[in-house]
């Protein structure tokens, strides 16, 4: 039977409650009733009218609303939910749901289940998008048809009839997505695990083994990708039952891809040393972004030439809002890391640059430590402009560290990113770098990373 069968065998005639009508379920909603499912859309949101252009869509189609205050009444009684990745998975609504015999899901989970062709999961606290884009390109360059999905491209379930047997599908998870993951990829790579997110999570446990879905669920015959150098993901090698190998930039390994210290980013398997690509070639910015393109080498060996690896690595120069070169006015360059919305991922950009710069941070506060942060500002930054509610947090934790000193770094309070802006423009001289990069999330003034990194942007373009 060919997936997309499977899949009207699944939902065809069973009553099927969607939370939210996000980019995938926008999609997938439509999709669902022409395969004759009975539809019940689950929203806060108090009318069709509050849904704009999509509401027009959703009024079309024969399906029961559930919305308002009490949106979640409408999971009773249903065969099967589809849970955004927004959507925490232990409300007790959800919970008391599945005790009742419904099949939680959601639309990533769906495409694991029926997928024809072989999965590549990356995960991590830091380094996703770009280790997940990276890979893509690869398999791209080595002439395969690559479906990307996930946390970014396009939602792939809707897609399901145009995927084939012989092409693969990269995917970016989230611990909300993996939380509830049942199933792991033919190829499963870990970055790094920091703590992030515990607004959302229990605990930072309940973070690690999300996590650690990705690994769980692999049949022998599969493939892990493990940072070397981070402790948690060190430690998941025991959750290993395939061929398992690492990723380092500071040390050399018998097993996996590392960057030796001639400059070559090289892999070794079986005793055999494979240089890749010169570190000096290598387009992206950072030493972040080579454990990147090392940890995607590690995921692609074996099923990419070198050749392919090394074209992407000499080419390839980034993804937006990741240390994105804005404009130069003035003298002064302006870089976008809106992406940044951790300690760890600011670290990091912090450290790509070999001057002090000036440094727009805060935002919302995902209730996780900043003293982390506190000798990387000493190190790297000189003016320091502050927003949000996390503003007060990351001055107290650098004001807090032992080699902190009373105008060594200029610290400045902005009400929002026009006035940060500003600030930063005023601060800057001839040969600066301004970075936008948080340490935090955006939802205390934007609906995500994105639309805070292109109003930045547009603010820093339209500058005099």
């Amino acid at each position: 039977m060919q997936p997309v069968q499977q899949l009207k065998a699944l939902i065809q005639g069973r009553k099927v409650a969607f939370i939210g009508c996000g980019v995938s379920h926008k999609q997938l909603i439509p999709q669902f009733v022409e395969m004759g499912a009975q539809v019940t859309l689950c929203d806060q949101k108090k009318s069709l009218e509050d849904f704009g252009p999509t509401g027009e869509m959703l009024k079309s189609l024969p399906i029961r609303l559930s919305l308002g205050q009490d949106y979640l009444d409408g999971l009773k009684g249903q065969d099967l939910i589809m849970r955004t990745p927004g959507f925490e998975f232990y409300t007790p609504a959800l919970q008391e749901a599945g005790a009742r015999g419904a099949k939680i899901t959601s639309e990533m989970e769906l495409f694991f289940e029926l997928c024809p062709c072989p999965l590549v999961a990356v995960t991590g606290s830091d380094g996703k998008t770009t280790t997940t884009t990276l890979i893509a390109k690869m398999f791209e360059a080595a002439g395969r048809t690559v479906w990307l999905g996930g946390n970014i491209g396009t939602p792939l379930l809707p897609l399901l009839d145009r995927v084939s047997p012989e092409d693969v599908a990269v995917v970016e998870l989230s611990s909300f997505q993996l939380i509830s993951m049942r199933r792991s990829p033919k190829i499963a790579v870990v970055t790094n695990v920091t703590p992030n997110h515990l607004d959302h999570h229990k605990d930072m446990q309940e973070y690690i083994d999300a996590k650690r879905n990705i690994l769980l669920y692999q049949a022998p015959d599969s493939r892990q990708v493990l940072g070397l150098e981070n402790d948690v993901t060190r430690g998941m090698a025991a959750d290993c039952k395939g061929n398992q190998v690492w990723f380092t930039r500071l040390r050399e390994t018998d097993r996996g891809a590392f960057l030796r210290s001639d400059g070559w980013l090289c892999y070794a398997q079986d005793g055999v040393v494979t240089p890749v690509l010169e570190q000096s070639k290598v387009k992206l910015r950072g030493l972040h972004n080579i454990e990147n393109l090392l940890a995607a080498i590690a995921a692609v060996w074996g099923s990419v030439p070198v050749e392919a690896m090394a074209q992407v690595g000499s080419t390839f120069t980034g993804v937006e809002h990741r240390i994105e070169p804005v404009r130069t006015l003035d003298g002064v360059t302006y870089y976008n890391d809106s992406i940044a919305s951790s300690p760890t991922r600011t670290i990091a950009g912090l450290r790509s640059f070999d001057q002090k710069i000036i440094l727009i941070a805060g935002g919302y506060d995902k209730k996780i430590p900043y003293e982390p942060l506190a000798p990387e500002l000493l190190a790297h930054v000189k003016t320091l402009i502050l927003m949000g509610a996390t503003g007060p947090r990351i001055e107290a934790a650098l004001k807090a560290h032992p080699d902190y000193e009373e105008g060594v770094i200029q610290i400045l309070h902005a009400q929002g990113m026009e006035e940060a802006v500003d600030l930063a423009r005023q601060a800057a001289r001839p040969g600066d770098v301004v970075s936008l990069s948080p340490a935090s999330a955006s939802f205390d003034l934007y609906p995500n990373f994105e639309v805070r990194g292109r109003h930045y942007k547009e603010i820093v373009n339209n500058l005099k």
